[in-house]
């Protein structure tokens, strides 16, 4: 079985992804048609779609059946939404058994499995560019042996926070100086490298989430990260896993781009305060992407 390796992106306003004949068809807002993608030729892993883009009901449904990923961006490129397949909900023994590891001690080991690979993803970066690795989080992860898991989350969490601190520090040294922020800032931050991260960031989550939903676990029960409502807390926890590639992408990616790459936009802060954030335009949105 070959693997799908073809993404279908809508990236112009009023872009149309429509079905004929067993072809998805793609259209701009004239409706001519710019690309054809058959079915049973192509090999289609992921549809893109945009705020302001459309798509007919009948391409939606063959989506569906072939289970070919489809994600929904706003329009500065944030993954917000996902196609979601009835089937994706089968196999409810496996969430069983998700639900039953938080009582049964296996959440201990899950949970520092967790933050041990994700200090492991980090120290191949550092070495990987010759930057001093972690020491000793090994053994400090080994010598933690609370048995309480609320305990565990916040004496792991606060490890964690300190290494990837560290980490940071350590990384940024490595963007161009014209780019380089000062501190690793993530909701909310105001320079346009750290919310570059953060955009790549929401896009491996998604990633992330869909994974999860296709292997029939519940992403809002979480072992490192606490449930919480509205919080994908295992989405969290695998996430975490892989932030490392997404770090070694954005250095190498970074290092190309200048100040003129960014656009500077107005936005509220508070209710009464607003403040001025740095984005990638768009061009370099879309090819970051």
């Amino acid at each position: 079985m070959r693997s799908r390796v073809q993404k279908i992106v809508l990236d112009g306003h009023g872009s149309f992804l429509g079905m004929q004949r067993g072809t998805f068809v793609v259209s701009n807002k004239d409706r001519k048609v710019e690309c054809e993608f058959p079915l049973f030729e192509s090999e289609i892993g992921e549809v893109v779609l945009r705020s302001g883009n459309c798509v007919s009901v009948g391409a939606l449904a063959s989506l569906g059946f072939w289970e070919i990923d489809v994600v929904i961006l706003t329009r500065r490129g944030k993954p917000v939404a996902y196609l979601k397949s009835i089937d994706d909900d089968g196999h409810v023994e496996t969430r069983i058994a998700q639900y039953q590891a938080l009582e049964n001690g296996k959440s201990i080991v899950i949970a520092k499995q967790i933050v041990l690979g994700k200090l492991e993803g980090q120290d191949l970066i550092l070495k990987k560019y010759s930057l001093k690795p972690h020491n000793s989080f090994r053994e400090e992860i080994e010598d933690i042996q609370l048995e309480d898991l609320k305990s565990l989350r916040k004496k792991l969490l606060n490890m964690e926070g300190r290494y990837t601190k560290e980490y940071f520090n350590k990384i940024f040294s490595l963007f161009p100086e014209r780019i380089r922020p000062k501190v690793r800032k993530t909701f909310h931050a105001y320079d346009g490298t750290n919310n570059a991260l953060n955009l790549a960031y929401s896009v491996l989550r998604w990633k992330c989430h869909n994974a999860l939903v296709r292997a029939k676990l519940e992403p809002y029960l979480g072992f490192l990260h606490t449930v919480q409502y509205g919080h994908a807390s295992l989405v969290s926890d695998f996430q975490d896993l892989y932030r490392y590639l997404i770090d070694d992408f954005l250095i190498q990616y970074c290092g190309k781009l200048r100040k003129k790459d960014f656009i500077t936009k107005s936005e509220e802060i508070t209710r009464k305060k607003k403040g001025k954030r740095e984005y990638l335009n768009r061009l370099k949105t879309e090819t970051m992407l």
